[in-house]
């Protein structure tokens, strides 16, 4: 399993920027005045260290925030997050901090969040001194293993990023076991269904989780369908894992090609009045980011594996939860299988019609 860490920091730490710093920067949230608008200054940063010369890095963000100090004072917090031990690292970061002061003569705060797997490196300043001439720079890190060993606090915190923090620990501690992997990744989902948390949120947690903890595909089938009974028990009112599993997987794989031959009359002809609010957000969903991943993985097995969930999902929202024959009938069938039972799904009042030859 080749862990890719970089995305999900990436897009978790853009949604949801006030939450990681009031998980592992409290102090500094409590100076930010989060009534107003915070904004990412990426491409600035960019700017800032063209080519390679700084080194390959996990991720880093530039954000202008407002502090409660009145007036029109604001600073610029400059944020890394580091995956691997670096011995250039503190000398990085004190780069990166005069050059966004050159650039913007504002105050710039530079801090760390260490997620490699070590315990001990734990760099926090950067400094040198000649010629009676001193220049220090100290900058506050969080670092996940100093997390490692209350994994269960964290699972009851209230904070997004405690379930993200839990998430990259049980990926690193996990590498190579893929059943522990699963079992810690079915916990997390669970979790996040009794959280008292909007969609969007719901959603981008999802897919930051299933993003770090990777499974074989076996294992990753049997805990899709595991996921979606389980939000039929708890009757969501949306349904994530036909808009972030079902499509995006299925699509990546080459849903869009299977699906869209197999499913083109049936939805012509009467499923847009029935299924109008979750087939078409999820259906634009697994579109739009479908044709992004591309379709160079398995295209025959995505176009099974797709039209098994997309019937699975259309099944149990006309005639409620499948039994596990059902659910075994739809996984083990071939395309050209699955195509008929939706064509018959169309016109059908029970389920053994939509299985009649």
């Amino acid at each position: 399993m080749n862990d890719d860490y970089d995305t999900p920091w990436k897009d978790v730490i853009t949604d949801h920027f006030p939450e990681l710093m009031a998980f592992y920067f409290p102090s500094a949230h409590a100076a930010i005045d989060w009534s107003r608008p915070h904004d990412f200054l990426d491409q600035e940063l960019s700017a800032l260290s063209p080519g390679a010369e700084l080194g390959k890095r996990l991720l880093d963000k530039l954000v202008r925030v407002y502090l409660h100090q009145g007036g029109e004072q604001w600073v610029l917090v400059h944020l890394e997050v580091q995956g691997w031990r670096d011995a250039g690292f503190a000398e990085r970061i004190f780069t990166y901090h005069y050059r966004v002061f050159d650039r913007y003569h504002r105050p710039v705060a530079s801090m760390a969040v260490l997620a490699d797997t070590g315990r001990r490196w734990k760099p926090e300043s950067f400094a040198y001194s000649l010629l009676g001439c001193e220049l220090r720079l100290n900058f506050p890190v969080a670092k996940l293993q100093d997390y490692a060993g209350c994994l269960d606090a964290l699972l009851t915190d209230t904070n997004p990023f405690a379930l993200v923090t839990a998430a990259h620990l049980l990926t690193q501690q996990t590498k190579h076991s893929p059943h522990q992997r699963r079992r810690a990744k079915w916990r997390l989902a669970k979790l996040l269904y009794q959280r008292d948390w909007d969609k969007r949120r719901i959603i981008n947690l999802h897919r930051t989780i299933d993003w770090l903890m990777r499974l074989p595909k076996s294992l990753d089938k049997r805990l899709r369908y595991g996921i979606l009974e389980l939000e039929r028990r708890k009757a969501m009112p949306y349904v994530t894992s036909y808009e972030r599993i079902g499509m995006e997987i299925g699509m990546r794989k080459g849903l869009q090609e299977g699906l869209q031959k197999g499913l083109q009359e049936g939805l012509q002809k009467g499923l847009q009045a029935g299924l109008q609010k979750g087939l078409e957000e999820g259906r634009q969903k697994g579109l739009q980011e479908g044709r992004q991943e591309g379709l160079q993985e398995g295209r025959q097995e995505g176009r099974q594996e797709g039209g098994a969930e997309m019937l699975a999902a259309l099944l149990g929202k006309r005639f409620g939860a499948l039994d596990p024959d059902v659910a075994a009938r739809l996984v083990n069938a071939d395309v050209a299988q699955l195509s008929k039972w939706v064509l018959n799904f169309v016109d059908a009042h029970t389920l053994d019609e939509v299985f009649r030859d």
